[in-house]
């Protein structure tokens, strides 16, 4: 039985210990906890983006032949078994920014460990985003994010230069 951590805010500990991870409209969102730290928990950087500060990985077990979604986050999704999705994820090149979707909540029983995720890996906004040119339009740098002011001043400065 494969291993899969979901990332939740620590807020949600005594709930999920309680009654079992709940899913959302979707599912419940994982991944394999693989040898790679980083790839196991890429999405750390994407989730404290939204506000919260400490993360927890819930680490619980499913069987092998479990029916799941498996894509990448901006892609349509393969229904297949969980040991299946696992092995498609380890032969990508990049397997940065996919995820497998559980269609069903996970019980109290399942889960196997929880542990606070101190180091904060992964991308922002979208995996391999500082491998092309950034645009910092008032839609792609909202207001109140980490240095918008200045990538806006500097947008606009190379626009007055062109």
């Amino acid at each position: 039985m494969p291993v899969l951590v979901h990332l939740t805010p620590a807020k949600n500990v005594k709930r999920i210990l309680r009654s079992g991870i709940h899913q959302s409209r979707q599912g419940v969102y994982c991944l394999p906890v693989l040898q790679s730290y980083y790839v196991s928990h890429q999405w750390m950087r994407e989730l404290k983006r939204w506000g919260q500060r400490t993360f927890i990985g819930i680490y619980f077990h499913v069987p092998d032949d479990e029916m799941v979604w498996f894509g990448h986050y901006n892609q349509p999704h393969q229904y297949v078994t969980v040991s299946e999705a696992i092995s498609q994820l380890m032969q990508q090149v990049d397997p940065q920014g996919y995820e497998i979707i559980i269609p069903r909540s996970i019980s109290a029983k399942e889960l196997h460990k929880i542990r606070t995720v101190s180091r904060v890996v992964g991308w922002r906004y979208q995996p391999g985003v500082r491998q092309c040119a950034w645009c910092a339009c008032p839609i792609c740098v909202s207001r109140g994010e980490i240095k918008s002011r200045k990538k806006r001043l500097q947008h606009r400065r190379a626009i007055d230069r062109a």
